[in-house]
């Protein structure tokens, strides 16, 4: 570590509340690689956490930046403009849901907002509790640590908000135990991500779908880090052959400035009325346009379908590491979303890799996750295996 990583990360400690444990400071990016404080270069398999999809430095992203802060950075909500209207239409039109959209700042507001819309709806009939996930993740907000049903991110904070109950994902039999004459609401990852990089399968969606149909729920899905075309589709609950009443994105949809969504079918369009929600940073101008930049950049340069042919070849590189590695047990997923399953510790390979030039990330204890930018080609993904093959040897090579 250099003397200015290090003068970096001293002043960062003194100064930034302990929540984060930085060991590296990323000085620039462009493409698919960040720079660091000491001018080494990475491949980012993490997109910044699911959110450089579309690389770092697009140029129509950066002109889209540029002009709107030229232009005008922020339009206070008790106004409306322009680049916040085009991009409400535009998530609806590619949702294909027919409804409308609430802009925020973060998936954690998306969700907090979601939330909030289901109690709402909910309201008159005294149905209030919506049922998650055991393994899921939906924020950092009280509601959404609840909404988590994971403990490591519950601990310190009771007493936790009242209205939530846990399912098994997957297990549609848990899911029926879990519903009473108060739930109001499902609320689920497509895949998913901090839990393990875990996939729906084609019947539990199916059953929830269902299921809300049968009991008058409300079926929410969280694509704040499967959404964008990471899957191969817009977002991963289209791949499947049914369709939410609300989902929420975020994370990919900036292009690397703060952004999120909640986006409705018709059924729930109008739940939200005059002062129930708000945001006041929520369609900022400039997000918006750094948005639409993004879904052209999908549109014009095919990523979808690049997310699927390149997720396949990574896939089945990470598949022949492990037919060859007994510590290494499966590889899960869609597109380019991946978890390669370990026997022991993740953060242990994610280290070994990054000492190649690769970032990868955990998703719980024995998952690394591969979230790579969506322009991913096959010469840089050839070098990246070339990477995690050599790391992989030092770690357990004869």
């Amino acid at each position: 570590m250099s003397n200015k990583t290090k003068e970096i990360l001293a002043r960062a400690e003194a100064v930034m509340m302990p929540t984060y444990a930085p060991a590296t400071v990323v000085s620039s990016g462009k493409g698919l690689t960040v720079r660091d404080a000491d001018g080494l270069s990475y491949y980012d398999f993490t997109s910044g956490i699911g959110v450089q999809s579309v690389g770092y430095g697009h140029k129509k992203v950066v002109d889209a930046i540029q002009k709107q802060a030229a232009v005008c950075t922020h339009c206070s909500n008790l106004f409306a403009n322009e680049p916040a209207v085009a991009l409400a239409e535009k998530l609806v039109a590619i949702s294909g849901l027919g409804g409308k959209a609430f802009f925020c700042n973060s998936g954690a507001e998306a969700n907090e907002a979601a939330i909030k819309l289901a109690r709402k709806w909910g309201a008159a009939e005294g149905r209030y509790e919506i049922v998650t996930f055991r393994q899921g993740f939906h924020g950092r907000t009280l509601a959404t640590i609840t909404a988590t049903a994971q403990a490591w991110c519950q601990e310190g904070y009771n007493p936790l908000p009242v209205g939530f109950a846990y399912a098994d994902y997957n297990d549609l039999e848990s899911v029926k135990a879990a519903i009473n004459d108060k739930t109001v609401a499902i609320m689920l990852e497509a895949v998913q991500g901090e839990g393990g990089i875990t996939p729906a399968t084609e019947d539990f969606m199916r059953g929830i779908r269902a299921l809300c149909d049968e009991k008058n729920l409300l079926m929410i899905v969280d694509e704040v880090q499967s959404g964008m075309g990471r899957t191969g589709t817009w977002f991963a609950w289209q791949g499947y052959d049914v369709a939410p009443d609300l989902f929420t994105c975020a994370k990919a949809l900036g292009g690397g400035l703060p952004i999120g969504a909640l986006i409705s079918n018709a059924k729930t369009a109008d739940v939200f009325t005059k002062s129930a929600h708000a945001s006041t940073f929520g369609g900022n101008p400039v997000a918006a346009s750094a948005a639409l930049a993004v879904i052209d950049v999908i549109e014009s340069e095919r990523l979808m379908e690049n997310a699927l042919k390149m997720g396949e070849l990574l896939r089945e590189g990470l598949q022949g590491f492990v037919d060859k590695y007994d510590g290494l047990l499966e590889v899960r997923g869609k597109g380019l979303m991946l978890g390669l399953v370990c026997e022991g510790p993740a953060k242990d390979l994610v280290e070994a890799f990054k000492a190649q030039g690769l970032l990868t990330l955990t998703a719980g204890e024995h998952v690394v996750r591969f979230l790579p930018p969506l322009i991913l080609g096959e010469d840089d993904l050839e070098d990246v295996l070339d990477m995690i093959s050599d790391a992989l040897d030092c770690v357990w090579g004869e």
